[in-house]
């Protein structure tokens, strides 16, 4: 292992810098030369890179997004654009490659692993949505989460004072991580989560329950599902069979911007050195996580393939938490 590649793919995410700060340092302390891949797999099939030393990484742990940019390239996903991939993996003499990112971007190295013989592929999780199979937790959910709370904290505010009923959309297309974690720490009185069917009646009739306490507001939590805006239905629905007004607010891509947190920037440090010590070690096709507080190398295959599941201790008790 003498030279090696860093991108970066898919949805950006907060403590990506963090990694790619990690791998640098630890690949230079090494004696490795290290480019930074610019705009993920475009930029991988265009054999666009960029230098990495000290200079180009300084200052950068407390960025959000990430310095290499990054792009969903369709043409990855034909075997002539990964074919394009590693002869310019070739032309630019890589031994070895980085990749920050999520499910697609795991998919597309195990695609170009199946049809050349090419650089050894060690991939970092990033995702704000935390769907990926073999990680307790993806670099940049933490931030995320800790956005939706805020978010939820201030809408309460006014929910409260105008006697409303909110239904707040976080982002999680496939997994409701982002939902069930934020609805727990922010006391949302129900949720709206992929892994389980929509029952309008159900919200409806715990919504109520809660008025017959004395609540007179309430914060649902949505996931936004494979259809983004999906809550505006949701709402109106509830809404007639209540009687009561609301009113919805999509966070979007509010979720994946800012500062890392704490969490995020030491779980990217950690595993962009994890990342270049299994290269080193002679590793590849494989992804490096923490699970259990410890660190793990899950075949790339497994963590696109296999469908993480939510924590069910936390899906136990959201049901008390939220009377």
């Amino acid at each position: 292992m003498r030279r090696i590649g860093i991108l970066t793919s898919g949805g950006d995410a907060p403590g990506m810098n963090a990694c790619i700060r990690a791998a640098v340092r630890t690949a230079l302390a090494h004696d490795l030369a290290v480019v930074g891949i610019r705009r993920g797999y475009t930029g991988l099939i265009a054999g666009d890179a960029v230098p990495l030393d000290r200079r180009a990484i300084r200052n950068t742990i407390h960025l959000g997004g990430t310095i290499l940019e990054t792009s969903r390239n369709p043409d990855f996903y034909t075997r002539d654009g990964r074919l394009r991939a590693a002869a310019a993996i070739d032309r630019m003499g890589l031994d070895g490659i980085v990749l920050i990112g999520g499910e697609g971007t795991f998919h597309g190295a195990s695609l170009l692993a199946a049809d050349a013989d090419t650089a050894a592929l060690v991939g970092v999780p990033g995702s704000i949505d935390n769907d990926v199979y073999g990680t307790d937790y993806c670099v940049g959910f933490d931030t995320a989460a800790n956005c939706a709370v805020e978010a939820i904290d201030r809408i309460r505010d006014t929910a409260r004072s105008h006697e409303r009923l909110f239904f707040i959309e976080v982002m999680g297309r496939t997994a409701g991580f982002l939902a069930l974690e934020s609805g727990i720490a922010g006391g949302a009185e129900e949720l709206v989560i992929p892994e389980e069917e929509v029952s309008i009646a159900r919200i409806s009739e715990r919504i109520r329950e809660g008025f017959t306490i004395g609540k007179k507001s309430a914060i649902v939590v949505v996931a936004e599902g494979e259809t983004p805006g999906i809550s505006f239905k949701i709402a109106r629905e509830v809404s007639k069979r209540l009687n009561f007004e609301s009113r919805v607010v999509v966070l979007g891509h509010l979720q994946r911007g800012g500062p890392p947190t704490l969490r995020d920037r030491v779980l990217g440090s950690l595993l962009g050195v994890a990342a270049i010590e299994a290269l080193m070690e002679g590793r590849s096709e494989c992804m490096v996580g923490e699970v259990g507080g410890n660190l793990a190398c899950t075949p790339l295959e497994e963590t696109w393939q296999k469908k993480k599941p939510l924590d069910e201790n936390l899906r136990r008790i959201f049901p008390f938490l939220s009377e």
